[in-house]
């Protein structure tokens, strides 16, 4: 249950105690939380452990220059480490910097690793069962993992044939596509929780963890099969916050093993991340002639500019040239 805040002690003296006191406090989501957390703890650890309040700027460029040359992070972890600092110092420490002059991380433009339609089949062949399910679900809607798996039955809709996701990557709820051709298999799989929900009941178990303050304004939603995971864990653990008995979502982890035996017995050799089927997703769109503001509402982009990396990988090029040696 990694993706749930742990409990931190009250009245804690402790730095990066309060320091996370207060990130909640302000209402950032919990990725934030941990992300900015580790990156302070690395600053302090560059400087051998001294408290931020005896360092300053210099200290601030010292670091950030070392990310980008030493370490060759790239400039979007570059600017995170940096995010991170600037809240430590300006809203926790309230401590005002003087300009900084680091040196920046070059800039290199990846494109994404992407599967053709006929590879992605041959992996999904190779898998079964309820895994084999979820990399079809990230192929067919687009979705990110983490998304994926915080999928509740209620935020299935085999009406409109929809998939809403909660609070995706940057708190923004959207709406995505229900591939048809799933129907029938996540009803299935949909029957099975509900089996699974009732068995836990039976066991006295069967309450699901509630996000921000729900399990308190609705204390009887817990227990009802909409709010269940679509994609359960095997087996009950123990809440970090309250020690509750649960049944969470699946680990990500497991996914990643089964999509990385089934890359190998398939026999394709580019790297495949559970990420890999999203960008996958785009550019199968793109060749089918969606234009990008539509793909850009379903994969839940707040720039399109981050949509138009998929144009580059396409088979006939970034604007869809096809090369004279062809054109006969």
């Amino acid at each position: 249950m990694d993706d749930i805040r742990h409990t931190l002690p009250v009245d804690s003296n402790r730095f990066m105690h309060r320091l996370r006191t207060d990130i909640r406090n302000r209402g950032y989501a919990y990725q934030t939380e941990k992300t900015s957390a580790h990156w302070v703890k690395r600053f302090i650890l560059f400087h051998r452990k001294q408290h931020p309040e005896c360092m300053g700027a210099d200290h601030i460029n010292r670091f950030l220059s070392y990310l980008g040359n030493n370490r060759n992070c790239s400039p979007a972890t570059q600017r995170i480490a940096l995010n991170a600092l600037i809240y430590l110092y300006r809203k926790f420490l309230d401590i005002e910097l003087e300009p900084l002059d680091f040196e920046r991380a070059r800039q290199h433009q990846r494109l994404p690793v992407v599967l053709s339609h006929a590879e992605v089949i041959r992996i999904i062949e190779f898998m079964d069962g309820v895994h084999k399910l979820m990399v079809e679900m990230l192929y067919g809607t687009g979705l990110r993992l983490h998304e994926l798996l915080s999928l509740r039955i209620k935020d299935l809709d085999f009406e409109l044939m929809t998939v809403t996701v909660r609070c995706g990557k940057g708190g923004k709820d959207r709406v995505t596509l229900l591939p048809t051709s799933l129907q029938s298999r996540l009803q299935e799989q949909i029957t099975g929780v509900e089996r699974l929900h009732q068995r836990d009941m039976a066991d006295g178990y069967g309450e699901v963890y509630m996000p921000y303050a729900l399990a308190r304004k609705y204390p009887a939603a817990a227990r009802e099969t909409g709010w269940q995971f679509l994609f359960p864990a095997a087996r009950i653990g123990a809440d970090p916050r309250s020690g509750v008995m649960r049944r969470h979502h699946l680990h990500d982890t497991t996914l990643r093993k089964h999509i990385g035996r089934a890359r190998k017995r398939a026999d394709i050799i580019k790297p495949v991340r559970c990420h890999t089927f999203r960008h996958s997703f785009a550019t199968r769109l793109l060749q089918n002639g969606y234009d990008l503001r539509t793909i850009q509402k379903l994969l839940g982009h707040s720039d399109v500019k981050t949509t138009e990396i998929y144009t580059h990988v396409l088979g006939r090029g970034a604007l869809g040239v096809i090369s004279p040696l062809d054109n006969q």
